[in-house]
């Protein structure tokens, strides 16, 4: 499963309070993202706190704002995780960070608002009860009150009320004994207590669809608790409105009625705000082939997006669709550059795949664009000018833009390979003499200086292959004019190969010798076993079996290993 499916299962999970296996969920997605996603350890922060477990909250917080030192709830969440550890100095340093990054956050405001009361709490055990009854002329001031002006006729509550100026706190005791003193604290503080309590306001419970918005906040455990981040508002009208629009073009853009769909999607941007009507329209303009349309529109809701804080995954679709209709337009580099800032926002799989296929294609058509036959023969010429003087850095770089001007010309890789042999850059010169030979299979010269190149860095059993293929290569041209070079070259590979090592008997060598692999398998050969006991018997016969270009290779093995002797 990916991360997003994972983070999906733990938004559920959070929404049905079920915190531990949110948090599971999380973690998953955790292990699985292709890049640190600070969303996912905010949202398995806010499943730590539910569960009270600060320091686990406090620590994928701090995670999150490291990965996105510049997202306020980040900050939030470490807020409410100091909140809970009462680090309440540093929980206001937390609630700050966020409001200086985006200063109309109501949570950082709520959870400030809660550390001011929780200090003053902390200060004063009366909750400002002591301030209130401190009033010298508070019992004249009630007995003019209408409100309490009956009551203090009592001098058993004008004696209750002198109490509390001594000791304010036992005033919770005391409103349960006598609940005249309700009344009293009413009349002080200036509440009316006549009338009902209004109801509460509707709170609504709309929920955003998983996909396209980020998991609540948790509710923040509390000591003494900060302000939750206030729950989603209620659905308005204009969205259901707006929806409503946005499925009549949906429908007709299925239908490919395309002018009908943009109109309503039109509908839709000017009813709600919100930049998927401004995708879908996009998408529309570019069914329709209209693509200079598509990026336009596109470019707003990407504006308009950053604007109103949109959904990065909905921003990341804006960049795609810009380069898609790059793409129809043949504009490669654009669409390249808007597949990047795509990616940027939010990584899929799918633009990940055009960026690259993309490129690949810009970088064949600046290729194809650059070759021009006439001056690679110039560069050819330069190239042999320069190695002729002993210039090889020289030479390679006149071959160089040779093969980007002509690289169907094998010429320009033999030549190149050459220039970087003198060079000592042997494996570099392997690669471009392989490539001269994947184009043309019978240019000799290109094995034989890949063969040089593989007998300088001693790997003797490959130059040995790379001059059979050169031998092969020759018949095939009907041509003698290199075979005696490829027959020396081979003669000196096969003697540096088995040559003794430095300290070595010549016991030693021979033992090491008939333990080398291909001459085991040579000499375990039947037909090379009856070859070599006829010529045990008749020499000449060897002669006739050397013109079968295998055995000759194979009894130029064994003569160079020492097993056949000539003389």
């Amino acid at each position: 499963m990916s991360a997003e499916e994972f983070k999906a299962q733990g938004n559920a999970a959070f929404a049905a309070k079920d915190y531990e296996k949110a948090i599971d969920s999380f973690t998953k997605a955790i292990e699985v993202s292709p890049t640190p996603n600070h969303v996912l350890y905010s949202n398995r922060s806010a499943c730590y706190a539910s569960l009270k477990k600060y320091e686990e909250a406090l620590k994928d917080a701090e995670e999150c704002v490291k990965i996105n030192p510049t997202w306020a709830k980040g900050y939030n969440r470490v807020a409410a995780a100091e909140y809970g550890l009462e680090k309440l100095d540093d929980a206001k340093k937390s609630y700050e960070k966020a409001l200086e990054l985006d200063p109309s956050n109501a949570m950082a405001k709520s959870g400030l608002d809660a550390i001011t009361d929780a200090k003053m709490a902390e200060g004063d055990p009366t909750m400002g009860m002591a301030k209130i009854f401190s009033d010298p002329n508070l019992i004249d001031k009630l007995k003019a009150n209408p409100k309490t002006a009956e009551l203090m006729k009592d001098p058993a509550l004008v004696e209750k009320v002198k109490k509390l100026r001594t000791n304010p706190a036992s005033l919770s005791t005391d409103m349960f004994t006598d609940q005249r003193l309700m009344t009293v604290l009413a009349a002080i503080l200036g509440v009316d207590m006549s009338g009902a309590p209004p109801a509460p306001e509707p709170t609504g419970s709309a929920e955003p669809a998983a996909a396209d918005v980020e998991m609540k906040d948790a509710e923040p455990a509390k000591t003494a608790e900060p302000v939750p981040e206030p729950a989603p508002e209620p659905v308005k009208d204009s969205k259901v409105e707006a929806d409503g629009y946005k499925a009549e073009a949906n429908a007709l853009y299925k239908q490919k009625k395309f002018d009908q769909a943009i109109e309503l999607y039109n509908k839709a941007w000017e009813t709600h705000k919100d930049i998927t009507y401004l995708n879908n329209r996009a998408a529309a303009e570019f069914e329709k082939g209209d693509y200079d349309a598509a990026i336009q529109t596109c470019k707003t809701a990407v504006e308009e997006g950053r604007e109103m804080r949109a959904d990065y995954k909905l921003v990341a679709k804006s960049f795609a669709r810009i380069g898609n209709s790059y793409l129809k337009k043949d504009e490669l580099k654009l669409a390249c550059e808007f597949f990047e800032k795509s990616l940027t926002e939010h990584r899929t799989p799918e633009v990940l795949n055009k960026l690259r296929a993309t490129e690949k294609e810009a970088k064949k058509r600046e290729a194809e664009s650059y070759i021009d036959k006439d001056l690679a023969e110039k560069a050819r010429l330069d190239g042999k000018e320069a190695f002729t003087k002993g210039d090889w850095p020289g030479a390679v770089k006149a071959y160089t833009e040779m093969i980007k001007r002509d690289p169907s010309d094998v010429r320009g890789y033999s030549n190149r390979a050459a220039s970087l042999a003198k060079l000592m850059s042997f494996p570099d010169a392997i690669r471009d003499c392989e490539t001269a030979i994947k184009l043309d299979p019978t240019f000799v010269r290109a094995y034989i200086r890949k063969a040089n190149a593989e007998l300088a860095i001693k790997e003797y059993r490959k130059c040995l292959e790379t001059l059979a293929g050169a031998r092969e290569a020759e018949l095939k041209n009907n041509s003698t004019a290199n075979l005696n070079e490829i027959e020396s070259l081979t003669q000196k590979a096969n003697s540096l190969r088995f040559a003794p090592l430095d300290g070595e008997t010549y016991e030693e060598t021979m033992a090491r010798i008939q333990k080398d692999p291909e001459v085991v398998q040579i000499l375990s050969d039947p037909v090379m076993q009856t070859i070599l006991q006829q010529a045990q018997n008749n020499p000449a016969a060897l002669q006739e079996h050397m013109r079968n270009p295998d055995v000759s290779r194979k009894i130029m093995t064994l003569m160079a290993a020492g097993i056949i002797r000539t003389r």
